[in-house]
């Protein structure tokens, strides 16, 4: 529940994060097997202390974090101007398997998961916004310590 964690340490940096991500078309970094990156598009689920993500049990994504938990998710952009601003968060990714888990997160999410996916839970170690205002760019950050 490391989402939790950035939520006590840093809320508006979480609520900002929230709101860029949840329920929203994301893109999840990964490594390959051969250590090259992967970019896949997702919809991130957000609630109660949890990020999560489910994916088809033959997705490459699942292949790649099964092996090598290590990821980041970007927040989509509206435009080249960076309207509404930017949010990445990083750490690294366990599948789930307890049943109530996967209940609480089916309940979080923003569409019917289908009984085939696989359930990952994003533990968060760093996370950032960036913000473009007024001719102004607006960095927020926070790295977990523990």
């Amino acid at each position: 529940m490391s989402w939790k964690i950035l939520a006590e340490h840093h809320p508006e940096l979480a609520a900002f994060g929230i709101e860029r991500l949840n329920g929203k078309v994301a893109y999840l970094a990964t490594l390959r097997n051969d250590g090259a990156p992967r970019v896949h598009p997702v919809t991130p689920i957000i609630g109660q202390g949890h990020l999560f993500v489910f994916m088809e049990p033959t997705s490459p994504k699942g292949h790649d974090l099964q092996r090598d938990g290590r990821y980041a998710i970007h927040c989509s952009v509206s435009d080249t101007s960076g309207t509404g601003g930017e949010f990445v968060v990083s750490g690294r990714a366990h599948m789930i398997d307890d049943a109530d888990i996967r209940v609480l997160a089916v309940q979080l999410a923003s569409y019917h998961p289908a009984d085939r996916y696989v359930l990952f839970e994003f533990d968060v170690e760093r996370a950032a916004a960036t913000i473009y205002a007024d001719k102004q760019t607006v960095r927020q950050s926070w790295k977990r310590t523990t």
